[in-house]
């Protein structure tokens, strides 16, 4: 599988040459007039853990996409409706390996696989103003996003572990999703509410892996209302102001402030408390809520693409039954302050994840040591070669990993690439 994925990366780089590349444009340009859009995205990365963690050690990283956007108007005369579906190929080692962190350094790596990553249908008002979707659906794509935080590499920058990794198998997002619905409103041009039902568990998750005798896995509700500023916004006229759902093709947002919540229907084990038999504690239902804010901080009033920005994530999760109770990350991010390469961006962040009660409870009843928190320092700079390749150096220094007080502080040095077809 390795040896054909190689292939396959090695003779798609050859076809996309300089020499084809503006006939690959044009095709791509006609099948999208026709309602039909086509994307290939690889990204690779190369990790090595330099210091501390485990052991040292280097792993890489890659991802594979296949993505096909369909136009129900174009195709079929049917104005509002979207259909999208997404292949996805995970290969590679996974750098946590060595470092020997929970939150997890890269947020590429996973188990090899081969799998339907997403498939939905999506139905938005000729009003704009709300918009229906239902199937294979990655709730990270909508809910608990940030523009500034998504240029890190570090897992918890894209979802904080107290909810990417709660339930059973953990939600509905990379590299298992879940099928289930999801509804969009805007009531004006700069609240947008979001509201999702979830499968409990992912439709790929093995038993043996991911569940405990007794527990059910019940459903997944998510909701997030989100307060958006947009250029221009203000002056927005008619039907473009209130488009929505995915697809939609926002203009990037000068400020959002956004706060969710999330609710498990099903039934799981406390980690340390034992009923009157010695069995685990069963639990019915679990919860958590979050806070996102992303700013722009400065933009230079002779240069509109010179912008500073920072953010700040904050969440709270069931620590009865997941490992993090808390999470907080800030940053700062900055790009188009060198004239001479505009789209570039350069950041600077920390994230934090805050082992709960119950399960430093369970370890120090297995005498094995843990520290409060694992922290992490990231810094990156994402250079944008040209439309189609874009490469990211990208180092992290890894404090307490695995909140394991025996394990030294690491050090991780990352370059990731990312290709678009």
């Amino acid at each position: 599988m390795k040896t054909l994925l190689q292939s396959v990366i090695a003779s798609t780089a050859l076809f996309c040459g300089q020499a084809l590349s503006d006939e690959i444009d044009d095709q791509k340009a006609r099948l999208t007039r026709e309602g039909v859009t086509p994307a290939l995205i690889y990204d690779g990365i190369a990790a090595a853990n330099t210091s501390g963690g485990i052991r040292t050690g280097t792993a890489y990283v890659g991802n594979l996409r296949l993505q096909l956007a369909l136009d129900g108007n174009k195709l079929f005369h049917a104005p509002g409706w979207t259909a999208f579906f997404q292949v996805l190929s995970i290969h590679g080692g996974q750098p946590s390996n060595f470092v020997g962190d929970a939150q997890g350094v890269n947020s590429y790596a996973a188990k090899p696989a081969l799998r339907f990553y997403e498939a939905w249908g999506q139905y938005s008002s000729l009003s704009g103003r709300w918009s229906l979707l239902a199937g294979r659906y990655d709730l990270n794509s909508e809910f608990y996003r940030l523009a500034s935080s998504g240029l890190f590499l570090n897992s918890s920058f894209g979802m904080g572990p107290e909810f990417s990794q709660s339930g059973i198998g953990g939600p509905s997002i990379f590299p298992d999703t879940s099928f289930g619905a999801r509804v969009t409103f805007k009531p004006s041009s700069s609240i947008l509410i979001r509201t999702a039902i979830m499968d409990g568990v992912p439709a790929n998750r093995t038993d043996e892996q991911n569940r405990f005798p007794g527990q059910k896995d019940g459903l997944l509700l998510v909701s997030e209302i989100a307060f958006l500023t947009r250029p221009g916004s203000g002056g927005s006229q008619g039907i473009s102001k209130y488009r929505v759902g995915r697809g939609a093709n926002f203009p990037a947002y000068d400020d959002k402030f956004a706060i969710g919540a999330w609710h498990y229907t099903g039934t799981f084990r406390d980690l340390s408390r034992v009923d009157s038999k010695g069995r685990p504690l069963q639990h019915e239902g679990s919860s958590g809520a979050y806070v996102l804010i992303d700013r722009t901080l400065f933009r230079s009033p002779a240069n509109p693409k010179a912008r500073l920005s920072g953010f700040l994530q904050y969440g709270v999760g069931d620590g009865r039954i997941n490992q993090f109770d808390s999470f907080v990350a800030a940053g700062l991010t900055a790009s188009g302050f060198m004239t001479s390469r505009p789209d570039d961006t350069f950041g600077i962040a920390l994230t934090s994840a805050r082992n709960g009660s119950h399960y430093i409870d369970s370890l120090n009843m297995q005498a094995i040591p843990t520290t409060t928190a694992e922290t992490s320092i990231e810094a990156t700079y994402l250079l944008q070669v040209n439309p189609r390749l874009a490469i990211q150096p990208d180092i992290q220094y890894v404090i307490h990993p695995g909140t394991n007080p025996t394990r030294a502080n690491a050090t991780v040095v990352q370059v990731h690439f990312q290709w678009m077809l």
